[in-house]
């Protein structure tokens, strides 16, 4: 596949796929005045920001079998055309059911732009170390973007209205699409690929079931029947489609693919660090606006040195891959992370320079992190399976922002409810427990001096549950990190530059 200009090639699929972040994290800030707007009530306001990530999950398994089957570029342009649509449904939604519709819209179009995406930046480079910084960059912006969603989230809700988180797509979105035709040149598909459209409804069950089972769970009040009876329904799907998978003769997913340990390594790589990233940035967030009272931009402002050090992660640790080897680069960028979110937890309020700090090395660590497992993926599957990589890498990225909102959320609301005291005499005790947002409002209704004293308790039990959340990320980052080593240890995991040729060797 020749192409004009490898380099415009990238900054033309980098702005989709920069978008495609964006609008994992954009509503963090934004979604409190939607729900307001559109009176969406608990359950629904779950849905907005779930339906995004939980359908493009589902669906990037077959839509880059897709891409494998047509031509990445097409399906590209498709997936554009589609995002772009669905992004002005969104930001003209009139209620809560068009506007989650828009984002299960928005979700597809992005499930067939990101496997392709990635695809394309694998053919476009060919040597290790161009393909390498590459797919650096790539990852980088992916990563970069989830970081300042809610900053953008929270600028633009400070001079339109909501529906500007969404409608800000739509011109980038339409210059991408008149400048990927002219660079990028087209693609020949394999028409012997087969489509597994049912597969893809499977995938999307399990997920679902098991994200609600956990969500449901982690509920002061929860029905552990019926978040039990939702796990066990999506373990179910999801068992289902794996043995269906090894049985099929040409199937969606390679699951051979993970008998490679850098395969196998950068994709529970990209999970773990997404759980890390999405889960600090939910309660960081809540932290900042409910308990130190700074406004939804300042923080996401706030939010700023994690993602400015995860954008420069992604070229840097691109470009040593080449020296360091890539089974090395995936566990020390962990144990980096993992030790940012320690010093955060542990520097308090008052030590800024220090939490500062802390930052930085969490969001380089994770950064790198995720770029070094993009190209242990990358470089480790035959040039044919280049969609099918792609997708699988995307589904980790996704599943991994789930799990973030859900296992994090879940263990945040525990470790507040289970800290939170209120005073005697103050009525309202589990609408309290519900949320710090809710005893807020529950505190303006009481006497002043109750009041100060009935805050103060929550703030300190969020505070508690903010901690508990950072030390949590980290335990799971060193518990992994460590388990990579040794498993890279034992298989006795080669050099980057060797992976590299054993890659490029069946692209052929």
């Amino acid at each position: 596949m020749m192409l004009k200009n490898k380099w415009m090639v990238l900054a033309v699929i980098s702005a989709g796929i920069f978008l495609v972040g964006l609008d994992m994290t954009v509503l963090f800030t934004a979604l409190p005045t939607i729900a307001h707007e559109l009176h969406a009530s608990n359950s629904e306001k779950l849905w907005i920001i779930n339906t995004y990530p939980l359908v493009m999950a589902g669906l990037l398994l077959g839509l880059g079998s897709m891409g494998d089957r047509i031509g990445h570029r097409p399906i590209f342009l498709m997936g554009m055309a589609l995002f772009g649509a669905a992004s002005a449904l969104s930001g003209w939604a009139p209620s809560v059911a068009v506007l989650i519709l828009g984002r299960a819209l928005m979700a597809t179009g992005a499930a067939m732009m990101m496997p392709a995406s990635l695809a394309l930046v694998r053919h476009t480079f060919t040597t290790d170390r161009e393909r390498g910084m590459a797919i650096g960059i790539w990852g980088s912006l992916y990563a970069g973007a989830t970081s300042v969603g809610p900053l953008i989230g929270g600028a633009l809700l400070g001079h339109f209205r909501w529906g500007a988180v969404f409608l800000i797509n739509v011109p980038i979105i339409l210059l991408a699409l008149v400048l990927t035709p002219i660079v990028v040149s087209k693609s020949a598909g394999n028409p012997r690929q087969p489509w597994h459209a049912w597969s893809s409804v499977v995938v999307m069950v399990g997920l679902v079931g098991l994200t609600y089972g956990i969500n449901e769970a982690g509920k002061l009040n929860a029905h552990y029947v019926q978040a039990g009876i939702a796990a066990t329904i999506g373990v179910a799907f999801l068992v289902f489609f794996y043995r269906q998978q090894v049985c099929t003769i040409n199937p969606m997913v390679d699951f051979s693919l993970f008998r490679n340990p850098s395969f196998a390594g950068g994709v529970v790589t990209i999970i773990v660090a997404m759980v890390a990233v999405i889960g600090v940035q939910l309660v960081m967030t809540q932290q900042l606006q409910l308990v130190e009272g700074h406004s939804p931009f300042d923080a996401g402002a706030y939010l700023l040195p994690i993602s400015l050090a995860s954008f420069l992660a992604g070229p840097l640790a691109g470009a040593m891959l080449d020296r360091v080897g890539v089974a090395r680069m995936l566990w020390m960028s962990l144990l980096m992370a993992a030790g940012g979110l320690v010093g955060m937890a542990l520097s308090s309020g008052d030590a800024f320079m220090l939490r500062l700090f802390c930052m930085v090395v969490f969001g380089f660590g994770a950064g790198a992190g995720m770029v070094s497992a993009s190209v242990a993926v990358m470089f480790n599957t035959p040039g044919r399976q280049a969609g099918m990589a792609a997708s699988m890498e995307a589904v980790a990225y996704e599943f991994g922002g789930v799990l973030g909102v859900a296992v994090m959320g879940s263990i945040a609301t525990l470790s507040y409810s289970s800290n939170v005291v209120v005073p005697d005499g103050v009525a309202g005790l589990d609408l309290a427990r519900d949320g710090l947002d809710q005893a807020l409002l529950l505190a303006d209704a009481l006497d002043s001096s109750v009041a100060r004293a009935f805050i103060a308790h929550t703030k300190d039990a969020f505070e508690h549950a903010y901690i508990t959340v950072l030390l949590s990320c980290a335990v799971l980052l060193a518990m992994v990190a460590v388990g990579l080593a040794m498993r890279f240890r034992k298989g006795n995991a080669g050099h980057l530059a060797a992976q590299g040729a054993a890659g490029s060797s069946h692209d052929h």
